[in-house]
């Protein structure tokens, strides 16, 4: 599952379903609406309907017991996933994650950005990887119906979290809160010091990939 205006292309989601395939082990990946090559104009779109997309993939392509991966917004849409289909999900893979990134934006907008997103619905910020970014005020409403951090995440799966220290988009601070909230038992988290929010080297695809391989042995819950 992946973040924010990335799509199925990308190097985390191509390497490990090489992986996947190299040990026989199903996987799918996917573009949610008004990502990649689905359909879809994005500034019209927001979290449910991005959870939607994930809910329905997840229903109609897979059966059994699945690992689910997310990576930065798709960390969160991972875990509201997990909560709608417990019983199969059995095990979680968090890389970066972004839980209510809505509400942490809104705290740091400027009285300029607040003022254009009252007036236009729209405001655009800087990202270090292409384009500025579109926050919509649909976006940012619709967030907060999904806020995870403000009460316990009842999941009992293990959970592995994996984020960079230096990771300027989403704090690394987010998966020690994240760790705090889970229910679950079995939940570690993996720091790479010198990992960035992409976490996309080599040796950062490798912890990923074990983590995958690690839970997807997971059976008894």
């Amino acid at each position: 599952m992946g973040g924010f205006r990335s799509d199925m292309t990308g190097i985390k989601a191509t390497q490990l379903e090489a992986r996947a395939a190299a040990r026989k082990q199903a996987y799918v990946r996917f573009d949610y609406r008004g990502h990649g090559r689905s359909s879809g104009v994005f500034e019209e779109l927001c979290l449910s309907d991005w959870l939607q997309d994930s809910l329905d993939v997840f229903d109609a392509l897979t059966e059994g017991p699945q690992t689910v991966v997310g990576s930065s917004m798709g960390g969160w849409l991972a875990l509201l996933l997990a909560l709608r289909r417990k019983e199969r999900v059995k095990g979680l893979v968090l890389i970066a994650p972004a839980p209510d990134f809505t509400r942490d934006l809104l705290a740091i907008f400027t009285e300029e950005e607040r003022r254009r997103l009252e007036a236009e619905g729209v405001v655009y910020r800087a990202n270090d990887y292409g384009a500025p970014h579109p926050f919509t005020r649909k976006l940012l409403e619709d967030g907060k119906n999904h806020l995870l951090l403000g009460k316990a995440i009842d999941l009992a799966c293990p959970v592995r979290l994996i984020h960079g220290k230096k990771d300027a988009d989403v704090p690394w601070q987010k998966s020690a809160q994240i760790k705090e909230r889970l229910t679950s038992k079995d939940v570690m988290v993996t720091w790479v010091d010198d990992g960035d929010h992409r976490l996309s080297r080599p040796q950062d695809l490798e912890l990923i990939d074990k983590a995958v391989e690690e839970l997807s042995q997971w059976r008894d819950l």
